[in-house]
Protein backbone atom coordinates (compact mmCIF):
# COMPACT_ATOMS: atom_id res chain seq x y z
CA UNK A 1 0.00 0.00 0.00
CA UNK A 2 1.56 3.23 -0.98
CA UNK A 3 2.03 6.58 0.72
CA UNK A 4 1.89 9.25 -1.45
CA UNK A 5 2.54 13.17 -1.46
CA UNK A 6 0.87 15.02 -4.33
CA UNK A 7 2.33 18.65 -5.18
CA UNK A 8 0.92 21.29 -7.26
CA UNK A 9 0.17 25.14 -6.76
CA UNK A 10 -3.04 24.79 -8.42
CA UNK A 11 -5.11 23.91 -5.87
CA UNK A 12 -8.50 22.75 -7.78
CA UNK A 13 -5.66 20.36 -9.56
CA UNK A 14 -4.23 19.41 -6.90
CA UNK A 15 -7.63 18.27 -5.30
CA UNK A 16 -8.56 16.50 -8.08
CA UNK A 17 -5.32 14.65 -7.86
CA UNK A 18 -5.67 13.49 -4.42
CA UNK A 19 -8.99 12.55 -5.19
CA UNK A 20 -8.45 9.83 -7.27
CA UNK A 21 -5.62 8.96 -5.92
CA UNK A 22 -6.97 7.84 -2.83
CA UNK A 23 -10.02 6.23 -4.67
CA UNK A 24 -7.06 3.75 -5.93
CA UNK A 25 -7.21 0.99 -3.81
CA UNK A 26 -2.88 0.48 -3.68
CA UNK A 27 -2.90 3.90 -2.00
CA UNK A 28 -2.43 3.72 1.71
CA UNK A 29 -3.05 7.57 1.75
CA UNK A 30 -2.56 10.45 -0.25
CA UNK A 31 -1.58 14.02 0.99
CA UNK A 32 -1.19 16.89 -0.90
CA UNK A 33 0.99 20.11 -1.02
CA UNK A 34 0.78 23.25 -2.64
CA UNK A 35 4.43 24.19 -3.23
CA UNK A 36 8.24 22.51 -3.45
CA UNK A 37 8.85 24.30 0.04
CA UNK A 38 5.95 22.33 1.97
CA UNK A 39 6.76 19.17 -0.09
CA UNK A 40 10.91 19.19 0.67
CA UNK A 41 9.71 19.93 4.34
CA UNK A 42 7.07 16.95 4.67
CA UNK A 43 9.57 14.80 2.57
CA UNK A 44 12.47 15.98 5.05
CA UNK A 45 10.11 14.42 8.01
CA UNK A 46 9.45 11.41 6.22
CA UNK A 47 13.22 10.80 5.62
CA UNK A 48 13.59 11.42 9.53
CA UNK A 49 10.39 9.10 10.79
CA UNK A 50 11.88 6.44 8.44
CA UNK A 51 9.75 3.79 6.32
CA UNK A 52 7.73 2.77 8.90
CA UNK A 53 7.02 6.23 10.08
CA UNK A 54 3.58 8.06 10.01
CA UNK A 55 5.14 10.63 7.94
CA UNK A 56 6.72 8.29 5.77
CA UNK A 57 6.26 8.93 1.72
CA UNK A 58 6.79 6.59 -0.85
CA UNK A 59 5.86 8.36 -4.08
CA UNK A 60 5.57 12.16 -4.89
CA UNK A 61 3.60 13.18 -7.82
CA UNK A 62 4.98 16.33 -8.96
CA UNK A 63 3.56 19.24 -11.10
CA UNK A 64 6.38 20.74 -13.00
CA UNK A 65 5.71 24.24 -13.24
CA UNK A 66 5.42 25.59 -10.21
CA UNK A 67 6.05 29.48 -8.68
CA UNK A 68 10.09 29.20 -7.00
CA UNK A 69 11.11 25.91 -6.93
CA UNK A 70 9.94 23.86 -9.87
CA UNK A 71 8.90 20.23 -9.91
CA UNK A 72 12.45 19.03 -11.90
CA UNK A 73 14.11 21.27 -8.76
CA UNK A 74 12.43 18.84 -6.35
CA UNK A 75 13.36 15.78 -7.87
CA UNK A 76 17.11 16.92 -8.53
CA UNK A 77 17.15 17.33 -4.95
CA UNK A 78 15.34 14.18 -4.02
CA UNK A 79 17.82 12.46 -6.09
CA UNK A 80 20.91 12.93 -3.83
CA UNK A 81 19.29 11.31 -1.12
CA UNK A 82 20.30 7.74 -0.27
CA UNK A 83 16.91 6.57 -0.15
CA UNK A 84 13.97 8.68 -1.96
CA UNK A 85 10.61 8.71 -2.55
CA UNK A 86 9.89 7.43 -6.13
CA UNK A 87 9.10 10.07 -8.73
CA UNK A 88 6.15 10.52 -11.31
CA UNK A 89 5.44 13.82 -12.69
CA UNK A 90 2.20 15.28 -13.78
CA UNK A 91 2.04 18.07 -15.97
CA UNK A 92 0.26 19.95 -18.90
CA UNK A 93 3.39 20.20 -20.98
CA UNK A 94 5.24 17.53 -23.30
CA UNK A 95 8.25 19.10 -23.69
CA UNK A 96 9.97 17.90 -20.37
CA UNK A 97 9.88 14.13 -20.68
CA UNK A 98 13.79 13.83 -21.57
CA UNK A 99 14.85 15.90 -18.34
CA UNK A 100 12.28 14.14 -16.40
CA UNK A 101 13.53 10.06 -17.19
CA UNK A 102 17.11 11.95 -16.96
CA UNK A 103 16.12 12.24 -13.50
CA UNK A 104 15.24 8.47 -13.21
CA UNK A 105 11.32 9.12 -13.27
CA UNK A 106 8.95 6.38 -12.78
CA UNK A 107 6.23 7.63 -15.19
CA UNK A 108 5.18 11.28 -16.66
CA UNK A 109 1.07 11.65 -16.70
CA UNK A 110 0.09 14.39 -18.72
CA UNK A 111 -2.67 16.81 -17.73
CA UNK A 112 -5.84 16.91 -17.59
CA UNK A 113 -5.32 13.59 -15.90
CA UNK A 114 -7.59 10.47 -16.96
CA UNK A 115 -7.95 8.19 -13.92
CA UNK A 116 -6.88 5.32 -16.37
CA UNK A 117 -3.91 6.56 -17.13
CA UNK A 118 -3.26 7.38 -13.54
CA UNK A 119 -4.15 4.27 -12.65
CA UNK A 120 -0.92 3.10 -14.68
CA UNK A 121 1.32 5.35 -13.23
CA UNK A 122 0.33 4.42 -9.72
CA UNK A 123 0.94 0.17 -10.71
CA UNK A 124 4.87 0.86 -12.04
CA UNK A 125 5.49 2.46 -8.68
CA UNK A 126 3.79 -0.39 -6.91
CA UNK A 127 5.49 -2.68 -9.08
CA UNK A 128 8.78 -1.02 -7.82
CA UNK A 129 7.91 -0.19 -4.56
CA UNK A 130 8.73 -3.53 -3.04
CA UNK A 131 11.08 -4.28 -0.64
CA UNK A 132 14.69 -3.11 -1.08
CA UNK A 133 17.47 -5.78 0.35
CA UNK A 134 18.73 -4.88 3.85
CA UNK A 135 22.50 -4.36 2.58
CA UNK A 136 23.61 -1.02 5.26
CA UNK A 137 21.64 1.73 6.36
CA UNK A 138 20.55 4.28 4.57
CA UNK A 139 22.54 7.28 4.94
CA UNK A 140 19.87 9.15 6.83
CA UNK A 141 19.40 12.97 6.94
CA UNK A 142 17.68 15.42 8.69
CA UNK A 143 15.91 19.08 7.48
CA UNK A 144 16.95 21.65 8.85
CA UNK A 145 15.29 25.36 7.66
CA UNK A 146 17.81 28.73 7.52
CA UNK A 147 16.44 31.83 5.70
CA UNK A 148 12.96 29.98 4.78
CA UNK A 149 15.62 27.41 3.01
CA UNK A 150 15.13 23.71 3.85
CA UNK A 151 18.44 21.97 3.67
CA UNK A 152 18.77 17.92 4.47
CA UNK A 153 21.97 17.55 6.51
CA UNK A 154 23.56 14.37 6.51
CA UNK A 155 23.67 12.56 10.00
CA UNK A 156 26.36 11.17 9.46
CA UNK A 157 28.14 14.73 9.14
CA UNK A 158 26.69 15.53 12.63
CA UNK A 159 29.88 15.63 15.31
CA UNK A 160 27.79 16.79 18.04
CA UNK A 161 24.33 17.84 19.37
CA UNK A 162 23.50 20.77 21.98
CA UNK A 163 20.47 20.73 24.23
CA UNK A 164 18.27 24.21 24.01
CA UNK A 165 15.29 23.85 25.57
CA UNK A 166 13.23 22.36 23.20
CA UNK A 167 15.57 22.91 20.54
CA UNK A 168 18.82 20.79 19.57
CA UNK A 169 21.82 22.52 18.13
CA UNK A 170 23.37 20.22 15.96
CA UNK A 171 27.27 20.80 15.23
CA UNK A 172 28.70 19.70 11.66
CA UNK A 173 32.40 21.09 11.00
CA UNK A 174 30.53 23.24 8.53
CA UNK A 175 28.88 25.27 11.37
CA UNK A 176 25.31 24.58 13.54
CA UNK A 177 21.63 24.20 12.89
CA UNK A 178 19.20 24.40 15.23
CA UNK A 179 15.99 22.31 14.82
CA UNK A 180 12.84 21.99 17.56
CA UNK A 181 13.31 18.21 18.33
CA UNK A 182 14.43 18.01 21.86
CA UNK A 183 17.63 16.34 22.63
CA UNK A 184 15.76 12.91 24.31
CA UNK A 185 14.46 12.09 20.90
CA UNK A 186 17.58 12.42 19.04
CA UNK A 187 18.85 10.04 21.54
CA UNK A 188 16.66 7.40 21.28
CA UNK A 189 16.15 7.72 17.50
CA UNK A 190 20.41 7.86 17.10
CA UNK A 191 21.60 5.55 19.44
CA UNK A 192 22.19 3.07 16.43
CA UNK A 193 24.46 5.34 14.86
CA UNK A 194 27.24 5.49 17.42
CA UNK A 195 25.81 8.31 19.09
CA UNK A 196 25.86 8.31 22.97
CA UNK A 197 24.50 11.17 25.71
CA UNK A 198 27.66 12.26 28.00
CA UNK A 199 25.67 14.65 29.87
CA UNK A 200 22.24 16.19 29.79
CA UNK A 201 23.06 18.69 27.25
CA UNK A 202 24.78 17.15 25.06
CA UNK A 203 24.75 13.85 22.50
CA UNK A 204 28.06 13.07 20.65
CA UNK A 205 28.94 10.49 17.65
CA UNK A 206 30.91 8.34 19.69
CA UNK A 207 33.66 8.60 16.23
CA UNK A 208 33.80 11.88 16.45
CA UNK A 209 35.43 11.98 19.61
CA UNK A 210 39.21 12.60 19.54
CA UNK A 211 40.17 12.92 23.37
CA UNK A 212 39.22 11.53 26.44
CA UNK A 213 40.59 13.47 29.50
CA UNK A 214 40.52 12.79 33.17
CA UNK A 215 41.51 15.76 35.25
CA UNK A 216 40.88 16.34 38.90
CA UNK A 217 38.03 14.03 39.35
CA UNK A 218 36.14 15.69 36.05
CA UNK A 219 35.81 14.35 32.79
CA UNK A 220 35.88 16.01 29.60
CA UNK A 221 36.23 14.89 25.47
CA UNK A 222 37.66 16.70 23.10
CA UNK A 223 35.32 17.30 19.59
CA UNK A 224 37.48 18.62 17.00
CA UNK A 225 37.64 22.10 18.30
CA UNK A 226 34.78 21.89 21.13
CA UNK A 227 35.83 20.53 24.40
CA UNK A 228 32.30 19.26 26.27
CA UNK A 229 32.16 18.32 29.80
CA UNK A 230 30.97 14.13 30.66
CA UNK A 231 28.60 13.98 33.72
CA UNK A 232 29.69 11.82 36.27
CA UNK A 233 26.52 9.51 35.90
CA UNK A 234 27.60 8.83 32.06
CA UNK A 235 31.27 8.41 32.36
CA UNK A 236 31.83 5.22 33.21
CA UNK A 237 29.70 4.42 30.53
CA UNK A 238 31.53 6.56 28.07
CA UNK A 239 35.06 4.93 28.56
CA UNK A 240 33.43 1.73 28.19
CA UNK A 241 31.96 2.16 25.00
CA UNK A 242 35.17 4.19 23.75
CA UNK A 243 37.50 1.66 24.69
CA UNK A 244 34.80 -1.20 22.53
CA UNK A 245 35.26 1.45 19.66
CA UNK A 246 38.55 1.56 19.86
CA UNK A 247 38.84 -2.72 19.81
CA UNK A 248 36.99 -2.79 16.76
Amino acid sequence: MLRVLAVDDEKPALEELVYLLRADPRVRSAEGATDATEALRRIGRALEAGPDGEDAVDVVFLDIHMAGLTGLDVARLLAGFARPPLVVFVTAHEGFAVQAFDLKAVDYVLKPVRKERLAEAVRRVSDLSGPAPAVQAPAEQIAVELGGVTRFVPVDDIAYVEAQGDYARLHTEDGSHLVRIPISTLEERWAARGFVRIHRSHLVALGRIDELRLDGGATTVRVGAAELSVSRRHARHLRDLLMRHVRA
